[in-house]
C-alpha cells in the first residue's frame, strides 16, 4: 500500500511558498506538480502561518502563545491558536477549490501535507517558564502523543475533502542539534542535553506509527542524521543533496538498501547566477546513484525530486521555475535514466 501511494519518479515541493494568497498558491502547486502536489505553508502571513505556528492548529488539547523568542505552550486557548486554525482552514479551502477546478476530485490522486516533527517541535517551542519543551520528558511525551492524534485527524480531513490518498511529511530541521545536544538553553549555564538516539527514535516513531498514511521525514539540516533516519519507521527520507559530503555516501546507500525512498532536494531555493536546466539539476543525482553502484532505474523507482528546502524566501518567478525544473527532472528520471550523459 505504501509503495502505491508514495513512489519514485515524481516531483513535489517541500512545503513553504512565497506570498500571502492561499488560492493563488494552491492553484500554482496543483498545476505545476500534477503527480504529488502539497498543501502549502505561507509564512509571510505572520504568526500562526509558519511551520511551528501551524502545529498549534494540529495539536489536540495543547495550544501555543507567543514570546519575543517564538512560541510557547499556553495554559488556555488564545489568539495564536485561533489564528493558526483559521489560516489552516483557509489553506484547506483553497486547496479543495483548486482540486475541484482541476477536475481531480474522486480521481484517487495523491497529495502531500506537512507538519513539524515532534523532535523539532519540542526543540523550538518553549514551556510556559521559558525552557524548551525538550527539557521536560513528560511534556515531550504529551506533545508527541498530541501531535500524533492531531495529524491522524488532519490526514483524515484532507482525505475526506479531496478524495485523495495522502502522504504525510514530518519536518525535522533541528534533528541533528537535538541528537548532538547543541541547542542553547536559557543561559550559558543552562544547557540542553542531547537526547539519546533510542529515546529520540521512539518519539519520532510514536508519531509515524500512529499514521495510516505513509510518512516522509524531511530535514534541511546541513548535516542530516541519515543513519538515525534509516532506523526510523519512515517510508521516505528527504534532504538537500548539496548537504551530502563524501563521508555520507555510505549512509545514503544504506537508506536505499533499507528500501527507503529518497526525496532529493536538487533545486536551489534561490535563483543561481547561471540559469539551470533540468539536465544540470539532474546531474548530481545521476552521479550519486552511479557512484553508489545502484542501477539507473533507482532514479525512477526510489527518488522523488524536490527543491532543497521550502521556497518562502524565493522570488515567486523562481519558485515557479523551481517546480517546473523538479517536474522536468523527475520526468527525465522516469523516461530515460539509462541514456542520461553529462560532459
Amino acid at each position: 500500500m505504501t509503495e502505491s501511494v508514495l513512489r519514485g519518479g515524481v516531483a513535489t515541493g517541500v512545503g513553504s511558498w512565497p506570498g500571502t494568497d492561499p488560492r493563488e498558491a494552491a492553484a500554482t502547486i496543483v498545476g505545476e506538480l500534477p503527480e504529488l502536489p502539497h498543501l502549502v505553508e505561507l509564512p509571510a502571513r505572520g504568526t500562526g502561518s509558519d511551520m511551528l505556528g501551524r502545529a498549534s492548529a494540529l495539536l489536540v488539547d495543547l495550544r501555543f502563545d507567543t514570546t519575543t523568542r517564538g512560541y510557547r505552550l499556553a495554559a488556555r486557548p488564545g489568539s495564536v491558536s485561533r489564528r493558526a486554525r483559521d489560516l489552516l482552514r483557509a489553506d484547506l479551502d483553497a486547496l479543495e477549490e483548486a482540486w475541484e477546478t482541476a477536475g481531480l476530485t474522486g480521481s484517487d490522486r495523491v497529495v502531500k501535507v506537512q507538519a513539524t516533527g515532534p523532535l523539532t517541535l519540542a526543540a523550538q517551542v518553549e514551556l510556559p517558564g521559558g525552557h524548551r519543551i525538550l527539557t521536560d520528558s513528560g511534556a515531550v511525551r504529551d506533545l508527541s502523543e498530541s501531535l500524533a492524534e492531531g495529524l491522524t485527524r488532519h490526514v483524515a480531513e484532507v482525505d475526506r475533502r479531496l478524495g485523495a490518498r495522502v502522504v504525510l511529511q514530518l519536518d525535522e530541521p533541528s534533528l541533528t542539534e537535538v541528537l548532538r545536544g547543541s541547542l542553547p538553553g536559557t543561559s550559558v549555564l543552562d544547557s540542553v542535553p542531547a537526547v539519546p538516539e533510542p529515546e529520540a527514535l521512539h518519539l519520532l516513531d510514536t508519531v509515524i506509527g500512529a499514521q495510516a498514511a505513509p510518512v516522509l521525514v524531511h530535514s534541511c539540516d546541513r548535516s542530516p542524521a541519515l543513519g538515525f533516519l534509516r532506523r526510523s519507521a519512515a517510508a521516505a527520507i528527504g534532504f538537500d543533496l548539496a548537504a551530502i559530503a563524501t563521508r555520507d555516501l555510505d549512509a545514503v546507500g544504506e537508506l536505499l538498501d533499507a528500501r527507503k525512498l529518497l526525496a532529493l532536494g536538487l533545486i536551489p531555493t534561490t535563483p543561481p547566477s547561471t540559469p539551470p536546466t533540468w539536465r544540470t539539476i539532474a546531474e548530481p543525482a545521476v552521479r550519486l546513484i552511479d557512484r553508489l553502484g545502484f542501477p539507473r532505474r533507482t532514479l525512477s523507482d526510489k527518488v522523488v525530486v524536490s527543491p532543497a528546502c521550502g521556497l518562502s524566501g524565493a522570488p515567486t518567478d523562481w519558485a515557479r521555475r523551481a517546480l517546473a525544473l523538479a517536474t522536468d527532472t523527475a520526468r527525465a528520471f522516469t523516461e530515460e535514466p539509462e541514456n542520461l550523459t553529462f560532459d
